[in-house]
């Protein structure tokens, strides 16, 4: 089955669940699943400039950069494709958008997925598979506020729709995520 968008750009703050989510629904819709950070990683790795994540996230901005670009122009030659990335990530000097908008245009929708701020917290304190940066609530709270405007800013200049979908019970989002990839919409 082809996913009703092209490339449908799934994006969420660290913890929120959609690495998860994205791989149980398009393994379920059987399209294309890309994590954006894995990629990235597979790049560094191909071009021996780094081997582990913060290998490569200690790397200059502009090789990063460079990284990041070659990354988006792999995923934009791809097709029926769920791509799953942050969108806007936290650096040392602030916020960067991660969604490469200028090069991957979503078909047709931007899916920003969302739980509360002490599920995150809490999912980030158990997940011992990475080492996640533990915040606290309220810079949680804001980095999910910055990255739906940001979101919202990116949609409107990529012409498509965004949603979101609420993540604090798996089940129901799966479900929600599986009715939108299977039909186009909720």
């Amino acid at each position: 089955m082809e996913i009703p968008f092209n490339i449908a750009v799934v994006v969420g703050v660290p913890g929120v669940g959609k690495t998860t989510l994205c791989r149980k629904v398009s393994r379920a819709v059987g399209c294309n699943y890309v994590n954006y950070g894995d990629l990235m990683l597979e790049i560094a790795q191909k071009e021996q400039r780094a081997s582990t994540d913060p290998e490569m996230f200690r790397l200059d901005m502009d090789v990063q950069h460079e990284i990041w670009k070659t990354a988006a122009l792999k995923i934009r030659d791809m097709r029926n494709v769920l791509v799953d990335l942050h969108g806007l990530d936290q650096s040392k000097w602030g916020y960067v958008l991660s969604l490469p908008i200028e090069i991957i245009s979503p078909g047709g929708i931007i899916v920003i997925i969302e739980a509360s701020s002490e599920n995150i917290l809490k999912r980030r304190s158990y997940d011992e598979s990475k080492k996640r940066i533990i915040e606290n609530i309220k810079n949680i709270k804001e980095h999910m506020k910055l990255l739906r405007t940001s979101m919202a800013v990116c949609s409107a200049i990529a012409g498509c729709n965004f949603l979101i979908l609420k993540n604090d019970v798996f089940d129901e989002c799966f479900e929600n995520m599986l009715r939108l990839f299977s039909k186009g919409y909720i």
